[in-house]
């Protein structure tokens, strides 16, 4: 399992079973069961609304790796465990991954399991936000229609600016710190 915190919007939209999960359309092949022995597991997502669009973008919390999902629908937010699951495998490949770290990003993916935003770390909300807002820069200074973003090379394009982490004194790259992870 891999454990999600949402913010409150999108956790309003996000029809979840009982247990927190939601519903899954493809079967996991993950090697690891518990969310914490998990690498993968620890994301933050928020639903952004982008030229009247709901987006959701997630946020990796060891590497700040972003996942962008664009244009969803009410139907489509049912699905979101396939949309980050897809979204997640497309854009490492956006990013540059190797084989060998794709096929460790696939053992590793499982369901997502998500929790309300209580107990989240702010310094992961302030880079989501980060990213929202460049996000929307990005949109407004290039005069680009949401829709005709490609959401795995817009994740690929989040990953390659720097991040700072509360608790350390360097920049984390989201791009190269999820390589490295899926590398080891």
């Amino acid at each position: 399992m891999i454990s999600l915190r949402c913010t409150k919007k999108l956790l309003a939209k996000l029809p979840l079973l009982d247990d927190g999960r939601l519903h899954s359309r493809n079967p996991y092949l993950s090697i690891v069961r518990d969310p914490a022995a998990n690498p993968l597991s620890g994301w933050h997502a928020n639903l952004l609304l982008l030229q009247r669009r709901q987006c959701v973008l997630f946020v990796h919390d060891v590497t700040r790796f972003p996942v962008f999902i664009p244009a969803l629908k009410k139907n489509d937010f049912a699905e979101l465990d396939w949309f980050f699951q897809d979204g997640f495998m497309n854009t490492l490949l956006k990013a540059g991954a190797e084989d060998h770290q794709m096929k460790a990003a696939e053992m590793l993916l499982a369901p997502l399991v998500c929790n309300s935003d209580k107990g989240t770390d702010r310094s992961i909300m302030g880079t989501l936000n980060q990213m929202g807002q460049d996000l929307g820069f990005m949109l407004d200074y290039d005069n680009i229609s949401v829709i005709d973003l490609s959401p795995y090379k817009t994740g690929a394009w989040l990953a390659e600016r720097p991040c700072r982490i509360k608790s350390r004194r360097d920049c984390i790259w989201p791009k190269q710190a999820m390589l490295d992870l899926l590398g080891s």
